[in-house]
């Protein structure tokens, strides 16, 4: 297993399936207070819409309730950076990549520093998810 930190995100490769690793994720991401709201299979959807073979990717679309509703009093236009996104995905070696936003990066693009200490409390839950993976 190895750990990425990048200046957006942060990973973790893990040498099982991708429908291991997405169910692990699912699971960690529920005991940090987090849901799937959304869900794009992207491998699929360029199959369908271009015709185009890639490896397996999915894109979780993540959100805590309790963390959102925060954000969204602190800045209403908030929600067009919601839900925080992580990717499961294969990697060229067969190995599967997990990888979580870095919602402190993101939310430096918003001059509201409401959001800094909820962004911090967000990307705590989303190391911890990605380190115990």
């Amino acid at each position: 297993m190895s750990e990425t930190k990048t200046a957006y995100y942060f990973a973790r490769t893990l040498p099982v399936s991708l429908e291991e690793a997405e169910a692990r994720v699912r699971e960690l991401l529920q005991q940090e207070g987090f849901g799937v709201l959304t869900e794009i299979d992207v491998q699929a959807t360029l199959k369908k819409k271009l015709n185009v073979e890639v490896r397996p990717y999915k894109i979780l679309g993540a959100c805590n309730p309790h963390f959102a509703h925060q954000a969204l009093q602190a800045e209403p236009h908030i929600g067009t950076m919601l839900p925080c996104n992580v990717i499961v995905r294969q990697t060229e070696d067969g190995q599967t990549e997990v990888a979580a936003i870095d919602p402190v990066a993101s939310m430096q693009a918003v001059d509201n520093p409401a959001l800094r200490p909820i962004a911090e409390q967000v990307r705590e839950r989303l190391q911890r998810i990605i380190e115990r993976l």
